[in-house]
C-alpha cells in the first residue's frame, strides 16, 4: 500500500474560508521555462502546502515521514489537510515527540489517516454520512450532513485542486478512533 498521508496534511496548506462557496484558484507553477510560452501548470500537494506558508508543521511532519515524494507522486490523493494551529492544539510536546526518528512509524500512520486515495471533491460527499477507507488502512467517518466532519475535525476549506487529488483544510489533527 502506499503511503500518500503526507498528501492530506500538505494540502492543509492552502487556507481561507471553506464550504462558503469561496475556492481559491489553484496553485500554480511555472511549466515553460524557456520563454516561450506562457503555460501555467498546477502544482502537486506538497508545492502547494510549501508555497501557502501556514503549514510548516504538517510540511516538516511529511519531510520527517519520508513521505514527499509520495505526495509528490501521480495519485490521486483526497489530502484532509490540518493546519499549523490544529498540530499546535495536540498535548504539549507531542509534535515534537512524533517528528523523533524513533517514531517514524507512528508518524507516518497518523500521517496516512488523513489520506484516501482517489479525488474526491466536496460535490460528492454533499449531504451524506460515509465511512471510507484511508492510505493508513483504517476508517474514518466523514458527515457532510451539516458542513464535512472528518472524523473529530471540521473542513474549513475544501476543494483545493493540485495536480495530483485535492485538497480539503480541516482545523484539527483526524485522530483515529480504533
Amino acid at each position: 500500500m502506499r503511503l500518500i498521508s503526507l498528501a492530506a496534511l500538505s494540502a492543509a496548506l492552502i487556507s481561507a474560508p471553506a464550504l462558503a462557496g469561496d475556492h481559491p484558484a489553484p496553485a500554480q507553477t511555472k511549466a515553460d521555462h524557456h520563454g516561450g510560452g506562457h503555460a501555467m501548470a498546477q502544482a502537486d500537494i506538497v508545492d502547494t502546502a510549501v508555497a501557502a506558508g501556514q503549514f510548516n508543521t504538517l510540511v516538516a511532519a511529511v519531510q520527517a515521514a519520508g513521505l514527499v515524494d509520495t505526495l509528490k507522486g501521480d495519485g490521486p490523493f483526497t489530502v484532509f489537510a490540518p493546519v499549523d494551529s490544529a498540530f499546535a492544539n495536540l498535548p504539549d510536546g507531542e509534535v515534537e515527540r512524533l517528528l523523533e526518528p524513533a517514531n517514524r512509524h507512528e508518524l507516518v500512520d497518523l500521517l496516512t489517516y488523513h489520506v484516501v486515495p482517489g479525488a474526491v471533491s466536496s460535490d460528492q460527499l454533499a449531504g451524506s454520512i460515509q465511512t471510507v477507507t484511508t492510505v493508513e488502512g483504517t476508517d474514518v467517518l466523514i458527515d457532510a450532513t451539516d458542513g464535512v466532519l472528518v472524523g473529530n475535525a471540521e473542513v474549513i476549506q475544501a476543494d483545493i485542486e493540485t495536480s495530483n487529488g485535492i485538497i480539503h483544510v480541516v482545523d484539527r489533527v483526524i485522530i483515529p478512533t480504533g
